[in-house]
């Protein structure tokens, strides 16, 4: 049996990758993945330039934005928004993306495991 391979959506439209990668010439930068030349081409001048290979959609920002509540309200309740308190907007955000992340990346992984859940 083969082992799977996470697949990841195409780093510029978010179709299914068709076998174009790039990886940064920097240590410790993650592959991309894009489904087409012109893709690949989009994404590596944004590499080259210092930006991000996927912009957040205005959806996305405002996603994040509408987090910060909640999230602040779970720290109060917890007796941990003192450090917190002083932070950036920024800092916050990063926060809450870091945990979305790890929250999707899991929910990934565990759908690769072929237990069906039902």
């Amino acid at each position: 049996m083969r082992a799977r391979v996470r697949e990841r959506p195409c780093a510029v439209c978010g179709r299914a990758p068709r076998g174009f990668g790039l990886r940064p010439a920097r240590q410790g930068l993650p592959w991309h993945h894009f489904c087409s030349m012109r893709c690949l081409e989009i994404g590596s001048a944004r590499v080259k330039r210092g930006r991000p290979v996927i912009d957040k959609t205005r959806m996305e920002r405002q996603a994040i934005k509408d987090a910060r509540r909640p999230f602040a309200e779970a720290l109060t309740e917890l007796g941990l928004m003192e450090p917190f308190h002083d932070r950036t907007a920024e800092e916050i955000d990063r926060l809450i993306e870091a945990c979305v992340t790890g929250f999707q990346d899991s929910m990934q992984a565990q759908a690769l495991n072929d237990a069906i859940p039902f």
